[in-house]
């Protein structure tokens, strides 16, 4: 049973969660005016780690090793997801288990991150001088200039000192946010100086929604051979009403005798030939075919095909002729195969 609220305890809610939400937003619009040179000498230091000069697509020798502890280690860890997600090699190394074998993932071609709102934590500056015998170059992104990390760093973002949007000023949720941010701003910054495309991104997500959109083709879906629906352009409308039964595809292509897409003739399409004929088997597919039936081409995306049939919000079509570059007709394509397979998601 859905408990009954107090309203002045809902609204001294709300009000406390836009506070902070505010708080979190000024954070991060001060940020955006404090990113200067340093942004971009450590996007070089990446781009130089990660990349392979003869492919900008491919991801080189190199790796970006993410490290931090506490809350900032969780913010550590989604970083270092999104340059995974986003085509750089990357992995989380905790502080305390990297002296204590860890370090034995990290080679030294590799780029350190390491994420420290004050910069002088113990377990993380303890991790530096192993860091330094490597001769890996360190990106800190901290609050404090100053501090040890800063100083050991061939590179510092400052994310500003500002207040914690807790209201002990003490939980890290504004400088977290602002992390977070930074790391994005990092690795979405090197994915576009990559000149990566969507498809390069799906490589990275073939499953999910995502990569089936962009991935997934119209060969993959459509329906060839025994399973696809076909019949001669002299073939009786008895004929056709046979294999549109039998395929079950609520429609059926006409062909001609080179194999090359004549028509089509769907569910819809007898149904109102049956008001308007009383002998429909006196016909022929060709008197009762479409005769610019919509096509595609095998090697588009099953994501266009499905677009294509939603072209006209007004006359929305359910299936689709797969055809090649002559008209030849090879296979056949229909709206829930395309719904089914995820695509519109």
């Amino acid at each position: 049973m859905k408990p009954v609220l107090d309203q002045s305890w809902v609204e001294s809610c709300i009000e406390r969660g836009r506070e902070v939400l505010k708080r979190e937003a000024d954070a991060l619009q001060e940020l955006e005016g404090r990113l200067d040179r340093s942004f971009a000498e450590a996007v070089d230091l990446l781009y130089r780690t990660i990349v392979r000069p003869e492919d900008r697509s491919r991801t080189g020798l190199g790796k970006v090793v993410v490290t931090g502890i506490g809350k900032s280690g969780i913010i550590g860890r989604k970083l270092a997801a999104t340059f995974n997600s986003t085509g750089a090699t990357a992995f989380f190394l905790h502080p305390v288990e990297a002296v204590h074998g860890d370090l034995g993932m990290v080679t030294g071609e590799d780029v350190v991150v390491v994420l420290s709102r004050s910069g002088n934590n113990e377990e993380v500056n303890r991790l530096i001088p192993s860091l330094k015998v490597l001769g890996l170059p360190i990106i800190a992104i901290t609050a404090n200039g100053e501090s040890e990390l800063a100083r050991a760093a061939a590179v510092t973002i400052e994310i500003g000192d500002g207040p914690e949007a807790c209201s002990l000023n003490l939980a890290p949720t504004s400088s977290a946010v602002a992390m977070l941010a930074v790391g994005d701003a990092l690795a979405l910054t090197l994915f576009d100086l990559r000149g990566l495309k969507e498809e390069d991104f799906a490589r990275f997500h073939p499953a999910g929604a995502l990569g089936k959109r962009l991935l997934l083709k119209v060969e993959d879906l459509m329906h060839t051979g025994e399973e696809m629906p076909a019949v001669g352009e002299e073939v009786s409308m008895k004929d056709v009403l046979v294999e549109i039964i039998e395929k079950r595809l609520g429609a059926t292509t006409v062909i001609d005798d080179d194999g090359h897409l004549s028509g089509i003739i769907t569910d819809g399409d007898l149904k109102r030939l049956l008001l308007r004929h009383q002998d429909l088997f006196t016909l022929q597919a060709r008197d009762v075919m479409s005769t610019r039936p919509s096509s595609i081409r095998k090697d588009l995306l099953a994501a266009d095909a499905l677009k294509l049939m939603h072209a006209d919000p007004k006359a929305i079509i359910t299936c689709l002729a797969v055809t090649d570059e002559e008209g030849s007709l090879l296979g056949f394509v229909h709206m829930y195969d395309c719904l089914r397979s995820g695509v519109a998601g």
